[in-house]
């Protein structure tokens, strides 16, 4: 498992890192299609998920979705709370608040369906986790983005 997770997030940011200090316009450029490539990657394992879970769904998705709702909402207020206290300014608190907010389901999907044979539950609430999180998190993205960052000068 150790493997697997350092090959999905260790290479890929060791080559990301490697590739924008040695050439950053082709990594700004292969950035544009990775994150669409990265994108739909992970909406195939989400839609592949539900699928495969679909009967479960059907009788699980109000305990699934407030379990989800709930533990997106703690995360989002523990970050932003975490940033307030140790008096980080407000761009740095937004960062943190979504970082914070928006765990790593697609790695949690993949697991799951690698080592656990996609077991039902745990790959519904996986795939659920993913979808409200892209959701919430650009909601408030997009809410904070309208909103002027104001910088106070010392």
């Amino acid at each position: 498992m150790v493997q697997l997770v350092f090959m999905l997030l260790g290479v890929p940011l060791f080559l990301g890192m490697w590739v924008n200090y040695w050439k950053p316009r082709l990594a700004k450029s292969i950035a544009r299609v990775l994150k669409i490539v990265s994108l739909l990657f992970f909406v195939v394992l989400i839609c592949i998920a539900l699928y495969a879970n679909r009967i479960i769904l059907v009788d699980y998705i109000w305990y699934v979705f407030w379990l989800v709702v709930i533990h997106n909402l703690i995360a989002f207020i523990s970050g932003f709370s975490l940033a307030k206290l140790v008096g980080l300014n407000t761009a740095n608190t937004r960062t943190i608040t979504i970082e914070t907010g928006i765990q790593n389901s697609g790695l949690g999907l993949l697991l799951i369906v690698t080592f656990f044979d996609g077991l039902g539950g745990m790959a519904l609430l996986a795939a659920f986790w993913g979808i409200w999180h892209l959701v919430s998190g650009l909601l408030l993205a997009s809410f904070w983005s309208s909103r002027e960052i104001i910088t106070k000068e010392i």
